[in-house]
């Protein structure tokens, strides 16, 4: 199987700029968070399962699933959150296998943003993060969604620490506004995932 890269990072720290930079020197993503929108899309088995738990009125008028709006309704009701994982987090793993089985390049990038809530760091032969201070995850999501940053600040509250998710890396991409960093910074890691790559392959073709 291919080397699997997990990258992630705290809500507004950039993974999909840092992903998107991984991805124009030819790497393969597979994206949990294009994950969890497809296992939910219209006329999907979960799509049904939510409408019959929520209501109707969790549905947008075009029939797919208003995110906000289920965000909204388990972000402070813990039973409710846990039936919504306990019904999606299969379903977003085994779509994620699947897609991950079928790459044959020497290393793939997997975004997966709740890696440490969620504890899915034995997943990956290496964890990648992208870092940001909280004050420019407030003041950037903030203005991207049109928030508050109370908001925001309960958002993160909800989301593992900064130092938690340090804690969990091999390697860290820091992406404090410095733009010109990012595409050397993704050039150099990609040198050092291809030999990473290779070497386990090596090992797995002695054993």
């Amino acid at each position: 199987m291919t080397y699997i890269i997990a990258l992630t990072g705290g809500i507004g720290s950039g993974k999909t700029t840092i992903a998107n930079a991984f991805a124009a020197l030819g790497v393969p993503l597979v994206d949990a968070d294009i994950i969890a929108r497809e296992v939910v899309a219209p006329g999907t088995p979960a799509l049904q399962a939510i409408t019959g738990h929520f209501g109707h009125d969790i549905l947008i008028p075009d029939g797919s699933l208003n995110r906000a709006l289920l965000r909204q309704r388990i972000f402070t009701n813990k039973q409710e959150k846990q039936w919504v994982n306990q019904l999606l987090h299969p379903l977003i793993h085994q779509e994620t296998q699947r897609q991950l089985k079928q790459i044959t390049t020497p290393y793939v990038i997997w975004v997966v943003p709740l890696l440490v809530e969620n504890n899915l760091g034995h997943l990956a032969d290496r964890i990648l993060v992208v870092d940001v201070s909280p004050e420019l995850q407030i003041s950037r999501v903030a203005t991207r969604d049109g928030i508050s940053n109370q908001q925001v600040e309960n958002i993160l509250a909800a989301q593992a620490s900064r130092s938690e998710r340090l804690a969990y890396a091999d390697d860290i991409i820091s992406n404090h506004d410095n733009v010109q960093a990012i595409a050397p910074r993704v050039a150099e890691l990609h040198q050092q995932y291809l030999r990473l790559a290779g070497s386990a392959r090596q090992d797995n073709h002695d054993e």
